[in-house]
């Protein structure tokens, strides 16, 4: 048996037509154009590829992109100060601060100063927790694009057994609220779970998102089970995923690839999320086919 191929690439360029699509009507139907804010501070050579590369996708999906670069060097109250301003700045709909940011930087601080109707990458304390008590949020882009292809691959998610390796904030916490609100049956792995190929076994869906190239293999996998890889590991064979795509691809149901699977799905839901915020700033219902 050898699994499908998900083709995340393919599905996030059917989202982006879609909220192309969705900004020509909102910029025909009522002259608004969802804005994006994009900070990056200091030149991390990975963040600037992607701010560039979010720049680009926004243009193209019709919306205004608005770059911020700062120094290094930008003291924390210059940074404070500049989401402050986009904050209060009606043409601006989403704000996103790359990360990482520098050490002398406090993360949290500057991610909590984002608006919550601006938090289009859904990590401020307070859609965080709106998104675990099941309430409207705005959701993280990466569990988003992963809900996203799981639904499309298996429809119904309804009791469904479901592991999620890793915890962060960013992609493990969301997701595992995610899964739980479609009735899925979740766990949360980690580094300290013990027996965690045993685990990871059980699952129908198993979410890699440990930042460890290769970890999963494929005597981890239970026959037939559907496999998200989240992870993005620069390795001297190129980019490989937290998952060991060749051996798992022969035991499971459906995987997605590194590159090619749920990256291309983050900066397309972080275009639904923009044109989502848009829509609930101006007292629109929310765009069709792009929220949970």
């Amino acid at each position: 048996m050898t699994a499908t191929r998900i083709d995340g690439k393919a599905y996030a360029a059917e989202l982006r037509r879609n909220v192309a699509d969705q900004v020509a009507a909102l910029k025909r139907d009522h002259d608004i154009i969802p804005g994006l804010a994009v900070v990056l501070v200091g030149e991390d050579p990975a963040s600037q590829i992607y701010v560039s590369s979010k720049g680009k996708q926004t243009v193209e999906a019709g919306m205004k992109s608005f770059e911020h670069r700062l120094p290094a060097d930008a003291s924390q109250a210059d940074l404070l100060a500049l989401v402050g301003r986009l904050n209060a700045d009606s043409s601006v709909h989403g704000i996103l601060v790359q990360l990482p940011l520098p050490d002398h930087i406090n993360e949290s601080e500057v991610i909590n100063a984002i608006s919550v109707r601006k938090d289009v990458d859904g990590f401020t304390v307070a859609n965080s927790g709106r998104l675990a008590t099941g309430q409207r949020a705005m959701v993280p882009c990466t569990p988003l694009g992963c809900l996203m292809l799981l639904r499309d691959q298996l429809g119904d998610l309804s009791g469904k057994e479901a592991v999620v390796i890793g915890r962060s904030n960013i992609v493990g916490k969301p997701m595992a609220a995610l899964l739980t609100a479609e009735n899925a049956t979740v766990t949360v792995a980690h580094s300290r779970t013990k027996d965690l190929p045993d685990v990871v076994r059980r699952a129908e869906i198993v979410v890699a998102a440990v930042g460890r190239p290769k970890m999963v293999t494929g005597d981890w996998i239970r026959p037939g089970a559907t496999v998200i890889d989240v992870g993005i590991n620069r390795t001297d064979d190129g980019l490989v995923g937290d998952v060991d795509y060749d051996s798992v691809a022969g035991v499971a149901g459906a995987i997605t690839p590194v590159p090619g699977g749920v990256g291309p799905m983050t900066i397309a839901c972080l275009l639904a999320n923009t044109l989502t915020a848009c829509c609930r700033a101006n007292g629109l219902p929310d765009p069709e086919g792009l929220t949970l």
